[in-house]
């Protein structure tokens, strides 16, 4: 059967165009252009001979984004912050770790003893004068902090703000120590029952002159737990969230859980001498390193014993697992001021807390609940 005379002509033109060359080996007039159409004379044979248009190419659909770690980090209360989230929304993570972001610098700003306009800063200014109305979360915060005072009988005690410029482990510090005269005469300022609190009013008071409280010791914590609280708000229920040496480990990453280290109080700072799998609990380590310096042979810190005005020596490190980094935090100092021998006991009995000391002999002791869970990597370095 004959071809139709329109795919007859298309194919002429197409043989046309692959040759390129006429009788006499003479090229074509109008090859080049000939083959610059054969693309479209190929479609139209298609037709002709069908009578249906080829099928148009199917659009190429990626593959949604697989959940991943996304992590994002900043400074607040003096400290590194990092959030890592396990997410496959880049957008919502990066909207939820700066809301968190912003969440800490608020309340830095409030609780803060570096500027003297914040909240804390105006209630030292005014001790032995007059009570100071502060916002919900700072009362909040100072009333937790009594009350740790009070059931650890006065081994947290945030009145030791009046060593600050004294013992230098801040910015200032140069290695130098205090005069022992000049020590003495600030601890007698130390004394949380010198805290006068007034709920109704929401007022704090310094009794005595010269007092100055600091919230160092538990105002990260809280902090943690406010801004943790935004992350799953925002929908993001798997991450961890460190400011410091204290952090909150919410969910998991996909089907296995967070495995959270523990620093080694002699190491490199990115060493770990232990690890643990945390879900959903706070993890807060306090430790003679973070701010500290050597002299003569003696390390001195800032975590201070307010009985003897001095740097805490029972313990290098202590790492408390607990609900929330509030409780975490200001307990993990109660318990390296005591030293594992005497806060073992407490830890033991108290619901929702565990515990891991490096003890001033660089031996490693457990709380009873994290045995079988927490793995001893090495152990710890030795040194002064």
């Amino acid at each position: 059967m004959p071809a139709p005379e329109g795919i007859a002509r298309i194919a002429g033109i197409a043989r046309s165009a692959r040759s390129g060359l006429g009788p006499a080996g003479r090229p074509r007039r109008g090859a080049r252009r000939h083959a610059r159409a054969l693309p479209a004379l190929a479609a139209l044979a298609a037709l002709a001979l069908t009578g249906t248009a080829p099928a148009a190419a199917q659009p190429v659909v990626a593959p949604p984004p697989a959940p991943r770690k996304l992590v994002h980090t900043s400074k607040a209360m003096g400290t590194a912050v990092q959030i890592t989230i396990w997410s496959d929304d880049e957008d919502a993570a990066a909207r939820g770790a700066q809301a968190a972001f912003a969440e800490m610098d608020r309340l830095d700003h409030l609780m803060t003893t570096w500027t003297p306009d914040s909240e804390v800063s105006r209630i030292n200014a005014a001790a032995g004068k007059a009570a100071v109305a502060v916002s919900p979360e700072t009362f909040a915060v100072i009333a937790r902090a009594v009350e740790t005072s009070r059931t650890s009988r006065g081994l947290f005690d945030i009145t030791v703000g009046v060593y600050a410029g004294l013992w230098k482990f801040d910015e200032d510090m140069d290695g130098t120590l205090p005069d022992p005269a000049d020590v003495e005469a600030r601890r007698k300022l130390v004394n949380w029952r010198d805290i006068v609190l007034d709920k109704k009013r929401r007022t704090v008071k310094l009794r005595r002159k010269g007092m100055k409280i600091t919230l160092g010791g538990i105002a990260k914590g809280y902090a943690v737990d406010r801004a943790a609280r935004l992350l799953v708000e925002a929908g993001l229920s798997d991450f961890i969230l460190q400011v410091g040496g204290d952090m909150y480990v919410s969910g998991k990453k996909g089907a296995t859980p967070w495995v959270v280290g523990i620093r080694d109080p002699r190491g490199a700072r990115d060493h770990s001498f232990a690890v643990a799998p945390v879900e959903d609990r706070a993890f807060s380590t306090s430790g003679d390193y973070e701010r500290g310096f050597v002299k003569d042979g003696v390390r001195y810190h800032h975590i201070l014993d307010p009985r003897t005005a001095q740097p805490a020596r029972a313990t290098r490190s202590v790492t408390v697992l607990a609900r929330d980094a509030f409780t975490a935090d200001a307990w993990s100092k109660v318990l390296f001021i005591l030293g594992p021998e005497k806060a073992m006991p407490l830890v033991e009995r108290t619901r929702d807390l565990e515990a891991v000391f490096v003890d001033a002999d660089n031996k490693v002791h457990v709380s009873s609940g994290l045995t079988g869970t927490l793995r001893i990597l090495s152990p710890p370095t030795p040194g002064p």
